[in-house]
């Protein structure tokens, strides 16, 4: 968090100690690609969806894990420190905080306090909604696995809740 409170997800040191345990989190500037090259697309079992806007996919092969904003944000800065945070897509009103997680975890999540839907509604790479965009070479958007997504949700309702700021 920087001064103010307010999490700096966006900036994370190039060739830093994370660049090399995970390049994957790292996201691509428009200055990485180069002229001529195309922002990313693509990625696993992505189709268009119509009814989206500015060019959205719904992805199959992930499901979503939605809490509010607070207790997200705190959950992305565990995974951060964990270096196991994938990527997380905030609402258009700004209230909640989605995970992506792998396709099948819908069916089995209960966890009071966060929602659990199959499949994904994935904005271009380059929309400021997400928190932690798609990255890497081929942009692929990385889940977050489901296991450890609960223990952090866990650790920052705990840390939340310390800090007068819950219950949750």
């Amino acid at each position: 968090m920087s001064a103010t409170g307010v999490p700096q997800y966006h900036r994370l040191v190039a060739g830093g100690v994370l660049a090399a345990a995970a390049p994957a989190l790292l996201p691509e500037s428009a200055d990485d690609r180069g002229p001529g090259r195309a922002p990313c697309g693509g990625g696993p079992s992505r189709r268009p969806n119509p009814g989206a806007d500015a060019g959205g996919t719904v992805a199959t092969a992930y499901d979503t894990v939605t809490v509010a904003l607070r207790h997200g944000l705190e959950t992305v800065d565990i995974l951060r420190l964990r270096r196991a945070c994938g990527a997380v897509l905030q609402s258009r009103s700004g209230a909640t905080v989605t995970f992506l997680v792998p396709a099948g975890t819908s069916a089995t999540w209960h966890l009071p306090g966060s929602s659990s839907s199959a499949g994904a509604f994935l904005p271009p790479p380059t929309d400021p909604r997400w928190v932690m965009p798609p990255a890497g070479a081929d942009c692929a958007a990385r889940p977050t696995d489901a296991w450890v997504l609960r223990s952090a949700l866990c650790e920052a309702a705990c840390t939340l809740t310390a800090g007068g700021l819950g219950p949750f």
